[in-house]
Order: structure tokens, then sequence, then C-alpha cells
């Protein structure tokens, strides 16, 4: 009869340590976050070293979000580097994408590189106060995704590439304070989720556009620019609006639809006709500056509950005598209406306010005649203000008096020509 074979002792030590691997394996994969085996996609840290290889070296600071970038690291998984970058971290095994660039105002110098256009994930792209220039790559318009494009305070050129429409989920929009030319695109209304559009101090020139399809945008900000033409037509959803230092002409009724707004700066233009009282008594309404332009007159009617605290409407031609009305806007801190042709007296009331509640008053360079009224010599408090050259007997131991008179014939000439 044959022996019977026995298994020998180095296959059952085969056997219990491929099974002893199998189960360490198993609880690895369990305990062990995926991300782990994540890596980011090939394409995103080509192009991040793109963007590094088109700055200066000199303009990266040590302390710098830039001098962390460090390529023999993972861009998504690496330990204190790559600062001002974000990822999506993936639930299963695949690779991470970079979903953001925020980087800090060291001042970086160079150019931004046309691979940005392959972070196909980008949501935010954010390069404020540093000195990159040349123009906005168009590849930048292929980033359908992004939310945030916000470039201020650098030397970017070029014009607003039409291109710009197809990113529809643009909600902020910031160029400002950089040297980019040509008109607005026409149809920037295409970009119905946009709330901030910040263009200004820049060269852009020609006609605003239409806006009025934004009708979620809240701030619009197209100030210090060669912009010219009327006001077109603007959402009803503005919170602030700034126009200053353009070349804009016509009358700002249309500026009445706008009841939310909180801050309306239209200095600086060629406006002309009346102030109305609905922008002034819009429920919101905190500062109004409609200096330097060619208004004639402002309509200031009794209110109860304003929330207007600031209003400057120097340099304009503003006629008759100085507001009564004003006493009644209870938050109003600072008024500004100097070097217009206001005539008549200054209204008693205007010392009380300036006691209890208002901290600034200019009045200086208009037409206003008769004795200060007693209450400004009595007030305590230290305020700012000035009253010269008009007509008025101001006794020069009150601050606000400080500086010359006109001869009281000047002013009553004024008046008669107006009358004539």
């Amino acid at each position: 009869m044959a022996a019977k074979t026995q298994p020998s002792s180095s296959s059952s030590s085969s056997s219990s340590l491929l099974l002893t691997m199998s189960l360490f394996l198993l609880i690895l994969s369990l305990i062990v976050p995926s991300s782990v085996f994540s890596a980011t996609l090939r394409s995103d840290i080509q192009a991040l070293e793109a963007i590094i290889r088109s700055v200066d070296p000199s303009s990266i600071s040590p302390s710098s979000y830039l001098s962390t970038w460090d390529f023999s690291e993972d861009p998504c998984e690496g330990s204190g580097t790559f600062l001002g970058v974000m990822c999506s971290f993936p639930l299963e095994n695949t690779t991470s994408r970079v979903t953001e660039i925020d980087l800090d105002d060291d001042g970086y110098d160079g150019f931004l590189s046309d691979e940005i256009g392959n972070l196909t994930e980008l949501t935010v792209l954010s390069l404020n106060k540093n000195r990159f220039r040349g123009p906005v790559p168009e590849s930048v318009f292929q980033l359908r995704k992004l939310t945030k494009l916000s470039l201020a305070e650098n030397f970017f050129t070029g014009d607003i590439s039409q291109e710009i429409t197809r990113l529809k989920e643009l909600k902020t929009i910031d160029l400002s304070t950089n040297s980019i030319a040509g008109e607005i695109p026409p149809r920037i209304s295409a970009l119905r989720s946009l709330t901030h559009l910040i263009l200004s101090n820049n060269h852009l020139d020609g006609k605003i556009p239409a806006l009025n399809g934004l009708w979620k945008l809240q701030v619009l900000e197209l100030g210090n620019n060669h912009l010219y033409g009327t006001l077109p037509k603007l959402p009803p959803s503005l919170r602030t609006l700034s126009l200053c230092f353009n070349s804009l002409a016509g009358r700002i009724s249309p500026l009445h639809r706008l009841k939310q707004l909180v801050s309306l700066d239209v200095s600086q233009n060629r406006f002309s006709g009346t102030v109305g009282h609905e922008i002034l008594t819009f429920p919101d309404i905190s500062r109004i500056n409609v200096s330097f332009n060619q208004f004639i007159s402002l309509e200031v009617i009794k209110v109860t509950g304003s929330r207007l605290r600031m209003l400057d409407a120097e340099g304009n031609h503003l006629q008759g005598h100085l507001p009564l009305n004003l006493a009644s806007y209870e938050n109003l801190k600072d008024i500004n209406l100097r070097s217009n042709m206001f005539s008549g007296d200054i209204p008693r009331i205007y010392g009380k306010r300036l006691e209890n509640s208002w901290r600034s008053l200019y009045l200086e360079n208009n037409y206003l005649s008769g004795s200060l009224p007693e209450e400004f010599q009595k007030i305590s408090k230290q305020i700012r203000g000035n009253f010269s050259n008009n007509c008025l007997q101001c006794p020069k131991n009150v601050p606000i008096c400080q500086g010359p008179q006109k001869p009281k014939s000047q002013c009553t000439n004024a008046v008669l020509g107006r009358l004539e």
C-alpha cells in the first residue's frame, strides 16, 4: 500500500502568509481615506507650473504664497505647500482638480500664462494687488465654471473680450485699476448670475450698454473711465452705483427706479436738470454724491426715517434758498453745498442741527447774505465747515467764518441777473 503524502510545512506557511497579506490589504483599504490614493490631474499641475514660470522669480518673496509652490509634492495633497490653491477631493480613487487660485498681494511681477485655460474646474481666479501685465489671456474665457474673476490693481492691458459672455456662472467681475481700454461688451447682460461688475479706474470708452438684463446685479462701479452718453437701462436690484469721473450727460431721472440703492456716486460728469426727491428718499440710501455736474435744482422734501448720512452737491448750478427740509433728515451727518448759486439767509435750524447731529457743513462760494444766526455762535463742539466767499456778516471768532466774504453788491447782482 502506498504511503499517504503529508503537506509540506513550506506550502502551509506560504498559504498563511498570503491570507494574512490579503486581510491586511482589505483592512487598510477600509481604514485609510481614498484621498491618499488620489493625485492632482497632470494637466492641472502643468498649468500651475506654467503660472509660476510666468512670474519674475525676484518678485517672489520668501513669505509669499508662490514661495510655497513646491512641485516635489502633489499640489492638492501637500502639507503647508501651494498656498492660494484650493482643490476638489473626489470620493473615489480619481484625480483631484484645482478649483481656486487666490493669490496674496505680494507684488508678483509677470504675465498670466495661457495655460490657465487648462484648469477647467476653476471657479475662482483672484490675483488682486500685484504687478501682472499684458492682456488677459483668451484662454481664461474657456473656464466655464468660473464664478469669480478678480484681477484688480494690476497692469493688465487690452480690452474686455466679447468671449467673457461665455462664462455664464460668473457672479463677480473685478478688473478695476488696470489699463484696460475699449468698450464694455454690449452683450455683457447675458451674464445673468452677475452680482458685482467692477470696472473702475481703467481707460474704457464708449457708451454704457443696457444692463437691465443683469437682474441680480447689486454693485456696479464704472468710475474714472472715459465713458460718455446718457444713462442706460439699469437693473432695479442695484445697491451700489458709481459712475464718477466720466463724461456722462443728460438727466438722472432714470435712477428713480433704483429704490434699493444704498450708495450713489455720479460726481464729475455733465449731468443736468434736477436731483429729484425720489433719489433723496430711497428707503436705504446712505450716501449721495452728485458733485461737479450741471444740476440747477435739488428737490428736498420733508421726510421721516431717512437713512441718508452724506450729501455732496458741490460744484453745480443749484439756485434759490438753502433747503429747509434738510433738517428733517435725522441721520444726516455731512453736507457739502459749496460752489453753487444759493442765495438768501442761512436757516437758523442749520445751526441747531450742527450743535446736535450734523458733523460738517460746507457752504462757501455761494451768494448767501445776511447775519449769521446766533445758533451758529453757540456751537460748543468741534465741527467741520466753511462759510467763506459769500456775502455774510460772519463774526471772525466763529471758526466756520474764517476766510473773506464777497462784497454785498456781488450777491445782489447775481440774484438780479437770474431774475432777468
